[in-house]
């Protein structure tokens, strides 16, 4: 079931009401993405009249999403005051429900995280998982102000789709997990918080976080992996997060791969966390540690380095043939591990990609993300701020706040 009403592509027609939704979205999505300008520069960008950047400017202040700046003199003609997203203006809840542990995340109109709150698990058991979401829901609205938590527009719940058929992935009993089969997160989430909640798959909230608050909004186009306890991804198409007809465009674990013994696997085999897991129990050596925080995998480190070389291989593989797909500007590699070995992991990835057969493609820019292992919770508090607020440009109209 979709989160929002049945929305008309643009080539249909609007009324005035949707226009004037769309263009206060537009404003919004201009100032979140391009930092603070002054309504002159805010007509220039979106090809709107001056009296009509100025009536949006002015009801948005007063709305409280967005903030005054200070005045800008010693320029030809009229100073400027520059106009910014307002932080206080909206917040938002995010929350990851993965395979290992669950976090929740309350997060401002600008991404910054105001609370977070993480549970750890062997597999996850709804009521233990949405016992603790509704206990860090009470315990961080007790420490807001009242006009806070009027601001508060939603919910977003990322997890991966079809949780229940991971059991033997994770090493939970199959029966463990198939509560999850017939399970809604918005309808447990409904018993005990009126927020709207939005559901969406958790690689591709990373892929949103990485592109709303991250680095990877300066390409057109870009596909992203994440490496967590199992690989995912996300793809960026004109600017904006394509999440596909299913809500799983860029699920990028079951693309073909090698294992290092030269067998055929999935990405997912050859690319996660839970690979260096299997081994490092090989190993006989406790792999929690993996998950511990602060994290601090140095006591592994020879481990570590074999299967980040294992790891770039195989991402390297994969962003080659995901490229002849899609000719994409970037691939962006981020992933719940230690910052230090995400830029190995990057600089590994160059490196092998020269040795691949590109025959025929343009082998693309491989960058390191900046979100981490907040991603998939921070890119679901995002949910929310876009659906009601921001615009998607692969979304077309929405319907009036």
């Amino acid at each position: 079931m979709s989160d929002m009403p049945e929305i008309r592509p643009y080539t249909s027609g609007a009324n005035q009401s949707e226009v004037r939704a769309h263009n206060e979205r537009l404003m919004l999505s201009v100032l979140h993405q391009d930092g603070a300008l002054p309504g002159s520069e805010m007509a220039r960008r979106t090809g709107l009249s001056s009296q009509t950047v100025s009536v949006i400017l002015r009801k948005l202040e007063q709305d409280g999403l967005i903030a005054r700046g200070e005045t800008q003199k010693g320029r030809v003609g009229k100073p400027s005051v520059p106009m910014s997203i307002n932080p206080e203006g909206l917040f938002s809840y995010g929350v990851k429900i993965g395979r290992r542990s669950t976090d929740l995340l309350l997060v401002d109109f600008c991404g910054t995280i105001r609370a977070q709150r993480h549970l750890r698990y062997r597999y996850p058991q709804p009521r233990e998982v949405f016992g603790f979401i509704e206990a860090s829901l009470r315990e961080i609205s007790a420490d807001l102000t009242q006009d806070q938590r009027e601001r508060i527009c939603g919910i977003g719940v990322a997890t991966p789709f079809d949780l229940w058929r991971w059991h033997a992935q994770v090493g939970a009993p199959k029966a463990s997990l198939e509560a999850w089969k017939e399970l809604d997160p918005r309808q447990e989430i409904a018993r005990f918080c009126d927020l709207q909640v939005f559901v969406i798959n958790d690689a591709t909230a990373a892929c949103r976080a990485e592109h709303m608050f991250g680095g990877s909004r300066v390409w057109r186009d870009s596909i992203y992996f994440f490496v967590a306890s199992f690989i995912g991804g996300g793809v960026v198409l004109n600017n904006s997060v394509y999440e596909g007809s299913h809500g799983n465009a860029g699920a990028l674990g079951p693309l073909p791969s090698r294992r290092a013994d030269g067998s055929e696997g999935r990405l997912l085999d050859t690319a996660s966390i839970r690979e260096l897991e299997r081994r490092l129990v090989e190993a006989e050596i406790d792999p929690t540690l993996l998950w511990q925080q602060p994290q601090d995998w140095s006591r592994i480190a020879g481990h570590v380095d074999l299967w980040l070389q294992d790891t770039a291989a195989a991402l390297a593989r994969a962003a080659l043939a995901t490229c002849a797909v899609i000719d994409f500007q970037a691939v962006v590699i981020d992933g719940a591990m230690p910052t230090a070995l995400r830029g190995r992991l990057v600089e590994l990835m160059r490196a092998e990609l020269p040795h691949l057969d590109a025959r025929g493609l343009i082998c693309p820019s491989v960058q390191e993300g900046q979100i981490g292992a907040n991603a998939s919770a921070l890119g679901a508090a995002a949910k929310p701020l876009i659906a009601l607020y921001l615009l998607d440009s692969h979304k077309g109209f929405a319907p009036a706040v």
